[in-house]
């Protein structure tokens, strides 16, 4: 039964974060990676690596498997580029994020068989879902990890992981997180209205931000990186994952309160939004 302590609510999250002491450096914050952007893809690891870097992470690495790639994020310098091999050769990583704009080819196939093998903890989106969907052996590889694992599917891509149709989804979205969960022995971001949260005890939550902005692509790739980003800043997984969709649907909210949306909502455009609610949550005490 639902009731209203499962809804995500201002009031836990006061404060948002653990406080930096004074003497904080970059690495106080965090490392995180985000591994993705097949050709014509980009866009999608450069959104979820900016939301990491708004939302607070010390250090935020981003690998595309395009070949052809830049290798700066101009906007946005601060954001180191690797290839996919090396983030392998990093020597302190916080959270990794594999999905955005992965595609399914081999090479991407070959990517996430590697680290779901890894005690690395996982935020996976997008195709690395599908591949997940689609390569039964991939989801024991996810049963059998022993380190934390977040999927934020939209209802499509968990129709795929559950062999199941998208109404039958929508019918029950609490029940279809909590199944997915227990399926895959994870945390369960199930995207959409009313975004649910679920692990595989069957504890869950549903959002109370959010609205029809959040409709564009892209907004599912900066919703990664926040997670993995406040992870990286200290929270566990389940904690980073139920504030990351408040704040994350909150700066839809405050946009459209101010004109901006829902019609022609971007992206991009939440990052300063998430920004400023994650500096007003830490205020509150």
């Amino acid at each position: 039964m639902q009731t209203d302590s499962h809804l995500l609510t201002k009031q836990m999250f006061q404060p948002a974060l653990p406080a930096r002491p004074t003497d904080a450096h970059k690495g106080t914050s965090g490392s995180v990676a985000i591994i993705g952007g097949d050709q014509g893809m980009l866009g999608a690891v450069l959104l979820a690596a900016r939301a990491a870097l708004f939302s607070g992470a010390g250090r935020i690495y981003a690998a595309m498997l395009c070949k052809t790639a830049l290798t700066i994020d101009f906007l946005h310098p601060e954001i180191m580029m690797r290839t996919p091999e090396s983030i392998a050769k990093l020597p302190q990583l916080n959270a990794l994020v594999i999905g955005p704009g992965l595609g399914q080819s081999d090479v991407a196939l070959d990517l996430l068989t590697f680290w779901l093998k890894k005690e690395q903890l996982l935020v996976l989106d997008a195709d690395a879902l599908n591949l997940i969907a689609k390569y039964p052996h991939l989801a024991d590889l996810v049963r059998a990890r022993q380190t934390d694992t977040i999927v934020t599917p939209h209802v499509g891509e968990a129709a795929r992981l559950m062999s199941l149709s998208v109404a039958a989804i929508q019918k029950n979205r609490v029940d279809a997180a909590i199944g997915l969960a227990q399926s895959l022995r994870v945390i369960c971001v199930l995207k959409g209205a009313g975004t649910v949260i679920a692990e595989k005890n069957k504890q869950y939550w549903i959002n109370s931000t959010g609205n029809p902005g959040l409709a564009v692509g892209g907004t599912g790739d900066v919703l990664t990186g926040i997670i993995a980003s406040l992870i990286a800043q200290g929270l566990s997984p389940v904690d980073a994952a139920k504030l990351a969709v408040y704040v994350h649907g909150a700066a839809a909210d405050v946009l459209v309160g101010q004109g901006v949306g829902p019609i022609g909502l971007t992206a991009s455009e939440l990052l300063i939004e998430v920004r400023t609610l994650l500096n007003q949550l830490n205020q509150l005490i």
